[in-house]
């Protein structure tokens, strides 16, 4: 890294978002059996999905379980091509985070930062690398979701450490 004080922090996972061919199937695993509760729906022709937001704890603490499947199984992205879709991680300045992460050679993948399911700016870290940016996710595809207020004070303590 080009600079190793970093203007931003990671402060724990926010989601996982889990694809398949049908959100039902997925349905009776994590909300019939596991018990989660379903908290939201998020439909987008642009993302080619439909998710069902479902959550474990609550507060600062709830951490997301996103069940998609495809608008469209030939439309890409394909949510349900990869059964672990992505990860998301709370970040507490995510436009900090991804000038520094551009900086030092962390590949994103389009679309910039936008609002997300839940209602936070979020952006992607692309699963591979290229010349350009040397630095991708390995094969995963990550998420970068800004934390609000009351995440950055319990996961970072109030006074910011």
């Amino acid at each position: 890294m080009a600079d190793s004080a970093k203007p931003y922090r990671i402060l724990g996972i926010q989601q996982i978002a889990i694809g398949g061919p049908d959100k039902q199937a997925l349905r009776r695993l994590w909300v019939d059996v596991l018990g989660l509760t379903v908290t939201g729906n998020f439909v987008s022709e642009r993302e080619n999905v439909d998710e069902d937001i479902c959550a474990i704890g609550s507060g600062p603490h709830k951490i997301e379980v996103d069940l998609m499947q495809p608008l469209d199984p030939d439309k890409k992205p394909a949510v349900h091509t990869t059964p672990l879709n992505h990860v998301g991680l709370w970040v507490d300045d995510l436009p900090m985070a991804v000038e520094w992460m551009t900086a030092n050679g962390v590949r994103f993948a389009p679309g910039g930062i936008r609002k997300g399911a839940a209602g936070f700016d979020i952006c992607f870290i692309h699963p591979k690398s290229n010349d350009e940016f040397p630095i991708g996710g390995e094969g995963v595809l990550i998420e970068l979701v800004q934390a609000p207020a009351d995440v950055i004070v319990a996961l970072a303590g109030a006074d910011g450490n």
